[in-house]
């Protein structure tokens, strides 16, 4: 699903969301309930392609954490109720790559456990955002995905224990004008180079209770800046 980027979004006044980021949000870019159904056809599509294989999920905290467990409830759900069983195992890693609404040089990933385990095994890496260079995307904001750059460290550290397979499923695609873009093989929306909150994504810690994907403010900024 492409959001262009002349969309006005949604206005604030038609959803219920938190009183204290009341002056600090612009509009909302994706509601929660559209959110909610696109995730599940993503699962769809994840359980039609993996076959007979069990997989391991690795998800990226902290914005990555709310997609992460949707989709893999989505996906257990359609386990329970087809004829094949898929067994998965999740695990959970943070990156941290932005200060503020800027991204930084040098990332750090923290967590995860011993990734000699994933060693034949299929292994699915769910994250919240990801940018994109034009129609096609990257860009990794900690959860998020960004210039691309954060995505390709963490991939080639799982490479390096030869999983069966790697797949990578993202809520969030960002258009960009960078051209070190990152494809992943499955996400939810395409969205044009703004910086949104909401659904598990921060701004310095605030409006992950949001539901919605919203877009942040300049006072939205300025209020929770470090």
């Amino acid at each position: 699903i492409q959001i262009s980027d002349n969309w006005p979004g949604y206005s604030l006044d038609l959803f219920t969301y938190p009183q204290h980021y009341y002056g600090d949000l612009e509009y909302v870019l994706i509601p929660h309930g559209i959110i909610v159904d696109r995730t599940e056809r993503l699962a769809k599509d994840i359980m039609q392609d993996i076959g007979d294989n069990d997989i391991v999920v690795l998800c990226v905290l902290k914005g990555g954490y709310k997609f992460c467990a949707d989709l893999v409830e989505h996906i257990k759900n359609l386990s329970r109720n087809s004829e094949r069983f898929i067994s998965m195992k999740v695990d959970f890693v943070r990156l941290k790559s932005y200060h503020n609404d800027q991204s930084m040089q040098d990332m750090q990933i923290m967590g995860g456990d011993d990734l000699s385990k994933l060693t034949g095994k299929v292994y699915f890496l769910f994250s919240a955002f990801l940018c994109v260079l034009l129609t096609l995307f990257f860009m990794f904001r900690k959860d998020i995905v960004g210039t691309g750059r954060t995505m390709k460290v963490l991939l080639n550290n799982i490479e390096k224990y030869k999983p069966k397979m790697i797949k990578v499923a993202s809520l969030l695609v960002k258009r960009t004008s960078r051209p070190d873009g990152y494809r992943p093989d499955y996400y939810g929306f395409e969205i044009p180079d703004l910086f949104v909150v909401g659904y598990a994504l921060d701004y310095n810690e605030h409006f992950r209770d949001l539901n919605h994907i919203c877009v942040i403010n300049d006072h939205g900024k300025a209020k929770y800046r470090v």
